[in-house]
């Protein structure tokens, strides 16, 4: 292929962009720039009749030498200039010396350097790869080639064709090379005839391959649908996806049902198959009052661990402190300052019973309490560590009690396995360093983050769980507060008296009434709680933008970015945070050639925008302005886009003191934060928030999430829509139902 040849395709390409049409190009691998051994992508030198083609993509253990058959189109790059960016790669050995000799010499083989590969070629010419496949024992007739050597380098050329033939045959259907290279470290050379055989493989760890995938190979495979592994990968699949919603189990009569409906099976089959997957141990069951459920392996064991060590330390307490109303009156002298009586009983309990839960609404003194707690176990020479579960948390536990408080995942000291997933390095093996340990915000805990927490604790630790039962649960698994506190078996102290100074506050005395079922004050204008009335959506809108980018900041000083925040029920329609998001992406931080930008599946990220972290992502890489360094950024984290690189691939997101750099993958783990959900704004405080109310769908409009809304605001909450929704959604009481099953394990350990 000529230059010209080339390049006319290159013309070509550029006038059809609208079609997609795939050229072909032959060649040889010359060089191998830029590899990554995980997925696969690579970017490479292909000689094309004498001439030098830049190929990037999908092609996985390729090696200088091989020639390969590539499908694709050339594409212009910012830096690199004109590539051919490939979408399918076909290979076939090299097979003139020459080739052969280069493609030894490059190291694709281990066991083969230049020198060997010299000597091998000299000796066995063009059958020097069909000697180490198939008659490896004559390898030895090379000087330093040993009868084990030979076999090395026999099995080592032999596992590189399975990985890529692996590669190719899953490939049709979806698998990714990554997840191929995975699938052959578990099943070897016998990984096709074992997926052939069950696909549903493909579903169970460490692999964690969708159900949906694997059915659709399944199907491809022309396996019938009431196939025994399908129903047993299917109704792990029904757990396992209900614990996204939340449950840590799920009653045997709904998971039934579930599976015979999505399965397409008959009830009693789903039945029959159940009770075999919970015969041989791969599902549990347990009687929750006096009703069936099943639970994941993993998820039990999570929730009777928990249930077990709580008990265990209410069994075994830590030395009690006396003298607690000495040292209350002390404090109070001190910071001249009255205890109401249930705080004294707090600060009592905490200093005698070991396990404390302190809950309460706002405005009840809970703060108040805890800097007591803290203060008289410090002077008694105990060492407090505090925590919360997101960084926004951990931040305000810090500046309201004048201490360090870290992230659950930062105290417990979280690393990565090899499957890439989140462990921590604080356990029974190696407990945490203190003798009390407060958890702020309770509720947003989870399952298997509460387990962490018990796992660390040194014996005889004191543990005081702080947070309030009306806010909305966690995102993950579980229902760890509730279930604690309906379980009666954990020392509890719930703060009622709404302070005076609290009560100025329409914030909290609104909230105290939205929790009880009472309307807000909505008429008042004097105080930190406005209601605006507003009948009509593209007004709310309007309304919104009008607030964040004139009003607030103009009256009272209010920054769009670092101190109003929208908070809105949900992420969908013209009041969702997807559409309110874009009005305000343009209002507060407009286009302009000074800010670089980059479209991300869909989204347009601008240098200046406002974003947050929608998942925790353990990978990324961090540095602090005071020149220490980390790992991993977590749900909820808001920030901004300070840079994006886009010769680099990259984008530098400021959280506050770190500085997280994230590659285009990692970018999809971020949204748009000038508006955010409800849900996601769990554990933040924010100086100001507006949230419209124009009634949606009816899961989403309720009295805890409203409650959970007005109790973000530090200092005003400004709400626009109707009073009509404000009514509805406290008259709505409708609390999200999880399945959950440590309170039964709590009262069945003290029942024992």
């Amino acid at each position: 292929m000529q230059r010209e040849t080339i390049s006319n395709m290159k013309r070509e390409e550029d006038n059809m962009q609208k079609v997609k049409t795939l050229y072909e190009i032959n060649g040889a691998v010359d060089r191998i720039i830029f590899r990554n051994e995980q997925n696969g992508y690579s970017v490479i030198e292909l000689s094309v009749e004498n001439e030098l083609v830049t190929a990037v993509g999908m092609m996985p253990y390729i090696s200088v030498g091989e020639n390969v058959k590539l499908l694709g189109n050339f594409k212009s790059h910012p830096t690199f200039g004109e590539q051919f960016t490939v979408e399918a790669c076909e290979r076939s050995m090299p097979t003139t010396t020459a080739a052969i000799l280069k493609y030894l010499s490059s190291g694709a083989i281990k066991g083969i350097g230049p020198s060997t590969a010299c000597k091998l070629v000299e000796r066995f010419g063009e059958k020097t790869l069909e000697v180490i496949e198939k008659n490896s024992e004559e390898l030895t007739q090379i000087r330093g080639i040993t009868k084990e050597k030979a076999r090395k380098i026999s099995e080592e050329f032999t596992k590189l064709f399975s990985i890529r033939e692996l590669m190719i045959y899953l490939g049709k259907y979806g698998i990714t090379p990554e997840e191929a290279i995975k699938i052959y470290k578990i099943y070897g050379q016998d990984a096709v005839k074992s997926i052939n055989e069950n696909p549903y493989l493909l579903c169970e760890e460490p692999l964690e391959i969708s159900f949906e995938r694997a059915d659709k190979l399944a199907y491809s495979l022309e396996q019938p649908q009431e196939n025994v592994c399908r129903i047993r990968a299917g109704i792990v699949y029904i757990l396992a996806h209900n614990m996204n919603n939340g449950h840590t189990c799920l009653p045997k009569d709904k998971l039934l049902e579930a599976a015979a409906n999505f399965l397409s099976i008959d009830l009693e089959l789903a039945e029959n198959t159940l009770k075999e997957v919970l015969d041989d141990g791969t599902l549990q069951q347990d009687i929750i009052n006096e009703k069936e459920f099943i639970f994941t392996n993993k998820m039990h064991q999570i929730e009777v661990y928990s249930a077990g060590r709580l008990l265990m330390m209410l069994k075994f307490p830590p030395q009690k402190i006396f003298g607690a109303d000495k040292y209350i009156e002390a404090i109070e002298k001190k910071h001249k300052i009255t205890y109401a009586k249930l705080q004294k009983k707090a600060i009592t309990m905490a200093l005698e019973d070991g396990i404390l839960i302190l809950t309460g609404g706002p405005g009840t003194g809970k703060t108040t309490t805890l800097n007591a707690i803290i203060d008289i176990l410090e002077k008694n020479g105990e060492k407090v560590c505090l925590a919360a579960p997101t960084g926004r948390a951990a931040q305000r536990m810090a500046a309201v009690t004048g201490r360090e408080a870290k992230t659950i995942h930062r105290l417990l000291e979280v690393q990565w396995d090899t499957d890439d997933k989140p462990t921590f390095k604080r356990n029974e093996k190696n407990l945490l360093e203190c003798d009390a340990i407060i958890l702020d915000e309770l509720s947003m805990v989870d399952a298997a983050l509460f387990e962490g927490v018990l796992r660390a604790l040194p014996l005889g630790c004191r543990l005081i769980l702080v947070g309030d039962s009306d806010q909305l649960p966690s995102v993950g698994a579980g229902n760890v507060l509730s279930d604690l506190i309906k379980s009666e078996t954990i020392p509890m102290v719930e703060l009622k008296e709404i302070f005076r100074q609290s009560l100025e506050s329409l914030i909290v005395t609104n909230a105290h009434k939205i929790v009880n079922g009472e309307l807000p004050e909505l008429s008042v204008r004097d105080n930190d709680f406005f209601f605006m009335n507003v009948n009509d959506p593209q007004t709310i809108i309007d309304t919104i933008r009008d607030l964040c980018t004139k009003r607030l900041p103009g009256t009272y000083g209010y920054s769009p970015l670092f101190d109003i925040q929208v908070i809105a029920p949900g992420k969908k329609g013209p009041l969702g945070t997807i559409n309110i998001n874009k009005v305000l992406q343009e209002a507060i931080n407009s286009p302009s050639n000074s800010k670089k930008e980059i479209n991300i599946n869909g989204t347009i990220f601008r240098e200046g925008d406002k974003v947050m972290q929608i998942r925790n992502n353990y990978n990324i890489i961090f540095a602090r302005e005071d020149g220490s360094s980390g790992e991993g950024v977590f749900n909820g984290d808001i920030g901004i886009l300070l840079t994006i690189d886009k010769e680099d691939s990259s984008l530098v997101v400021q959280f506050d003191d770190k500085y997280a750099k994230y590659d285009l993958e990692n970018a999809s783990d971020l949204d748009l934060a000038y508006a955010i959900t409800v849900h996601k704004s769990q554990g933040s405080e924010f100086e100001a928030v507006v949230m419209p109310v124009y009634f949606g769908a009816p899961q989403l409009y309720y009295r805890n999430l409203l409650y959970t809304a007005v109790t973000r605001a530090k200092s005003m909450i400004v709400m626009v829509g109707t009073a009509w929704t404000v009514k509805k959604m406290v008259e709505n009481n409708k609390k999200t139902r999880r399945y959950s099953g440590l309170c039964n394990f709590l009262v069945k350990g003290c029942e024992n």
